[in-house]
């Protein structure tokens, strides 16, 4: 790249961040910090724990605000600097320098703008990912595997942890459904954009004939309820029964009624979980998976779009599906609401979905 297409990128970089700060009203938020912080070191702060709480995650989420931002324009700032002195002393030592700290700038921005799309109730909740094969056995089950590894990779790459609240394997391999509570700042905001069918095209290794197969998996995804939030459950509306794990865990685990069922009477959700060695602790899951699906239930109700809220789709299977993955003839994965193509399937599957969801959010905010 030349250094003059570079000075020409670094100034539509440093036009976006001008862009940016003029919509965020930065001032305005370190006053409001400043404020917050008078707070916190009020006396008695702490009386009021759930209150507390509230206080600090705002002042965080202002925080990461205003220090992203300061980064970004200091990083420009050094571009800047960087370029001047390839055209005033020839330094072309300095061009490869220049050119990684234009692509990690851009990048950095890229993300920084991702973040502030997640304004949406809940975006920055944990998020519990559900996965459900469509009809097809063995087929779509060991689908709903792939995905399940590719989840957890993109988690993982993001610094989120990730728990399985429930794992039902398949009859031959794959799994029957899983559920995972995927845990770490705008977990949600960002998972909201893979609700829907997922599916597969591949030669089957489960076919000895070689043939092609395709294969559906829903997936739903719901934020995680936190306590400020208010989800009116009545102990006599729940049905709750205990069984047998079948999932791994060891042997007490399997050997002793610590897995639990709790069915709304209500709605006729049921949800389990069987990840923990305690009845209690499984219990208190299997109600975080009920109170977001109960919350999810009511957003649907409200918007009567059931299409759009509601995780488990009308059909699994040909017509409905938002991605496709095709291992052949050829090798793509295609989002069909955004038509991002990715070429590399590999790289997908190992967990590189971030250009899917940036394109959905962008895609969605572009509709508001």
């Amino acid at each position: 790249m030349e250094v003059n297409e570079m000075r020409q990128e670094s100034a539509n970089t440093a036009q976006r961040l001008a862009d940016i700060r003029g919509s965020l009203d930065l001032d305005q938020k370190k006053v409001r910090i400043q404020e917050l912080e008078e707070k916190m070191s009020s006396p008695g702060f702490w009386d009021d724990q759930e209150t507390a709480q509230k206080v600090i995650q705002e002042v965080n989420g202002l925080k990461d605000v205003v220090h992203f931002m300061e980064e970004l324009e200091e990083e420009n700032e050094e571009l800047d600097v960087l370029l001047e002195l390839m055209v005033e002393e020839g330094e072309d030592s300095l061009e490869a320098e220049a050119q990684v700290a234009l692509k990690k700038l851009k990048n950095r921005l890229d993300t920084f703008e991702l973040q502030l799309l997640l304004d949406e109730p809940y975006d920055r909740n944990n998020a519990i990912l559900e996965l459900h094969p469509g009809a097809g056995g063995t087929e779509s089950q060991d689908w709903a595997e792939m995905l399940l590894r590719m989840y957890t990779r993109w988690a993982e790459r993001q610094g989120f942890k990730v728990e399985t609240l429930d794992y039902l394997p398949g009859d031959e391999a794959g799994v029957k459904s899983v559920t995972l509570l995927i845990s770490g700042r705008n977990a949600y905001g960002y998972l909201k954009a893979e609700k829907g069918v997922h599916r597969l095209v591949r030669i089957s290794p489960f076919d000895s004939s070689g043939r092609r197969h395709t294969s559906f998996v829903s997936t739903n995804v719901m934020p995680e309820i936190t306590d400020d939030v208010e989800v009116d459950i009545k102990q006599d509306d729940l049905k709750i029964d205990t069984y047998r794990s079948s999932g791994a865990g060891g042997q007490h685990v399997n050997t002793t009624d610590s897995a639990v069922r709790i069915t709304h009477l209500p709605t006729n959700i049921v949800v389990t979980c069987q990840s923990e060695r305690s009845q209690i602790k499984n219990r208190e899951k299997a109600m975080k998976i009920l109170k977001a699906r109960i919350l999810e239930k009511r957003l649907e109700e409200r918007q009567q779009k059931l299409a759009e809220i509601q995780g488990e789709q009308a059909d699994i299977g040909w017509g409905s599906q938002i991605r496709s993955y095709v291992f052949h003839p050829y090798s793509m994965a295609k989002d069909h609401r955004t038509n991002v193509e990715v070429g590399n399937i590999q790289a997908v599957m190992d967990g590189e979905i971030t250009s899917f969801i940036d394109a959905y959010l962008r895609f969605k905010m572009n509709q508001k």
